[in-house]
Formats: structure tokens, sequence, C-alpha cells
């Protein structure tokens, strides 16, 4: 009986211990969602189901803007228009006797060629210096035009332009060889840019293609503007390009294949994808119920009436045990400086408990065959 009594103790005592000081590598959702059952929690609770993304894609975005800045048609931006450095053919025609600018026996002026200057203006006689720089040939030729009316009204004007060989594009990173690029058509894509620089750098995690023009910033994914001819927007003599890595990431916590911060290999990743580029959740520990992700919002998305958060930290819950949780897994998506923390399951902390006790009754064993 007093050894009956031992063991008893004994497997008391270390249940007692494991209870309270269980050795586990990540939180039970309980206990990390423990605080909003109180009368003033500091965060928010969010359950994602299938019913619910619609309405929380309409929420604020954090980390980022929620999409990058492209050109949205293809090549057709600026690939027309008139630049410093160009040359122009102008024609005048005129039919009146005594013309002021048509010759004698003709009934046209050709005019020396003129090139665009710096400051993007050309010199035509009778009218002065006209600004045409950033013009289509057609806009251009109907402002000469008007000018002209002033002198001879029944004057037409024919423009012709030839790209000029002066303008050039900076690719200043992110490449084998950046330098200077002298631009030899106006038809020159980007791509081809990046071409003559040696291409993207080997070494560069997921790259981000940056071009910057007149004050604006354009990016684009390296991987989506080569397989979309659309995106191979022209350039323009002053662009400035570079190649830098996507540097949005989020953090993995918990019972997960990995706890690393992980970069985000596309534009957007939606929960599901995000689980998979984190190794899955670990089988044994996990608690596929309680998958959490920690966001943070700012005071200024704090709108009442509006679409969006209550409170500034906010904790959106999944369950994964289901279609419902699993769908809307696919349709959620993470967003930059999030936390996913995939908490323990409290089955894996019983185990434990169990093998605790499981090793105090082997012991008592022992200590039996050692009396007998």
């Amino acid at each position: 009986m007093q050894r009956i009594g031992r063991m008893v103790l004994c497997a008391t005592v270390a249940i007692s211990v494991a209870g309270c000081s269980l050795p586990r590598g990540a939180a039970v959702q309980s206990e990390v969602l423990r605080e909003s059952r109180e009368e003033t929690p500091s965060f928010q609770v969010v359950a994602v189901t299938r019913d619910a993304t619609n309405g929380l894609a309409q929420w604020p975005m954090t980390g980022w803007a929620g999409h990058y800045h492209w050109f949205k048609d293809g090549r057709a931006p600026d690939s027309s228009v008139i630049q410093t450095g160009d040359t122009m053919q102008i024609v005048i025609w005129d039919n009146q006797e005594n013309s002021l600018l048509a010759g004698a026996g003709t009934k046209l002026t050709q005019m020396p060629p003129t090139t665009v200057s710096s400051s993007g203006k050309i010199f035509m006689p009778y009218v002065g210096h006209v600004s045409v720089r950033g013009m289509t040939t057609d806009a251009a030729r109907n402002l000469l035009q008007q000018r002209l009316e002033q002198i001879a009204a029944s004057a037409q004007v024919q423009l012709s332009v030839t790209e000029g060989r002066n303008n050039s594009v900076d690719v200043v990173g992110g490449v084998s060889a950046p330098g200077r690029i002298p631009l030899e058509s106006r038809n020159t894509g980007i791509l081809s840019v990046i071409a003559q620089t040696g291409g993207v750098k080997d070494s560069l995690r997921n790259p981000l293609v940056r071009l910057q023009r007149g004050g604006k910033t354009y990016d684009i994914l390296a991987r989506d503007l080569l397989a979309d001819a659309s995106h191979d927007v022209r350039v323009r003599g002053g662009d400035q390009i570079s190649i830098v890595e996507d540097e949005r990431s989020f953090n993995v916590l918990g019972a997960a294949g990995t706890q690393q911060l992980i970069y985000f290999e596309k534009e957007r990743m939606s929960v599901m994808e995000a689980l998979s580029a984190m190794g899955g959740l670990e089988a044994n520990r996990a608690n596929p119920k309680g998958v959490l992700i920690l966001r943070e919002y700012k005071a200024k998305h704090l709108k009442p009436g509006m679409a969006g958060p209550d409170m500034q930290q906010v904790v959106f819950t999944l369950d994964l045990t289901g279609a419902d949780g699993l769908f809307a897994a696919r349709q959620f998506d993470i967003n930059p400086g999030d936390t996913l923390l995939a908490t323990e399951s409290p089955v894996n902390a019983a185990r434990t408990i169990l093998g605790l006790v499981g090793s105090v009754v082997g012991f008592g064993n022992t200590l039996n065959n050692a009396a007998n």
C-alpha cells in the first residue's frame, strides 16, 4: 500500500507540474484569445469564413497600397510624342498669288530641318518659337497651322518628325552592366533596355522592375513583365530604371513547418498560399482550428459606418477542419507585415501529460519489481 501511495503521489506531482509549466513550442488558441473575452479587450477578433471574405476585402489595406502601379494601356504611353533632339521637317503649301510664304512659281516652301531644343521648342519664321515637346505629330502640326493662319489664312502645313538619337535612359541597378543606354528608336521597349544591360541579376530574390518618369514611380514584378507582352512599355528619354528585390514580407510563428520571415512570392498571396510557403502546419503539434493572422491597422482606418476594423489590432481566425475554412483561406489575402500564428493543439499538451504519467507509472513498476 505504501508503494502504491508513492506511485499515486508521484503521478499527481507530475501531472501538476506538467499542467503548470508544460514545455511547448507554440501558444494554444484559447491563451491568445483569452483577453478578447474581457470587458475591455485591446484587440478585435474576426472569424474568417466564406461569407465574410467579400466584406473583409473592402477593409483598408495594410503594409502597402494593395497593388503595384504600372501602365494600364501597355505600350501606348508616350510612344509617339515629340522629344528634345527630334528633327522636324516642315513644308508649307500656299496656292495664293504673291504668297508671302511660297516662292515665285511654286506653291510650296520647304523649310530647313529644325531640331527640337533642350527647352522643347522650335523656331519657325513669321511665327517665332513654338513649344512642341510632349505633343504628337498631329497635335504639333495643328498648332503650327493655327499660328500660321494669322499670317496666311490659306496656307497649310505638312509636318514629319525624325526621332532623335541623343535620347537615353539610365539603368541604375539590379542588372549585370548598369549605365546609360542611348535610344535608337522611339519603339524601344523596357525589356530591350534590360537586355542591353545584361539582364536581371540572378542573385535577386523576386525582382521588381521600377521605372521613374516625370516625378512618378511605376513598379511591376519581373515575372509579370515577362509573362505579358502588353506590359513591355516603350521607354522615353530621361527614364530611370532599376531592378530591386520585393521587400514585402510576413512573419510565421508557432506550430508551423518554419518559423521565420517569409517574403512574398507574387503580387498578392492568399492565406492558403502563405501556409504552403511556410511549409504547412506541423501534423503532430498544430491546431488546424486555430490558425491566426495578427494585423495592425492605423488610427485613420477606424471610420464609424465604413467597412473596416473597430480596433487597430485585429486577430483573424481560421478553422481549416472544414470546407468553409479551406475555401476562406483561398479567398482571404495575407498582408505585408502580418503575423501568421499556428497555435498548438490542446491534444498535444494532453499527450505530453500522459507521457509523463506513463513515465512515473513505469518508474513505480520498476520499484515494484525491485521489491519483489
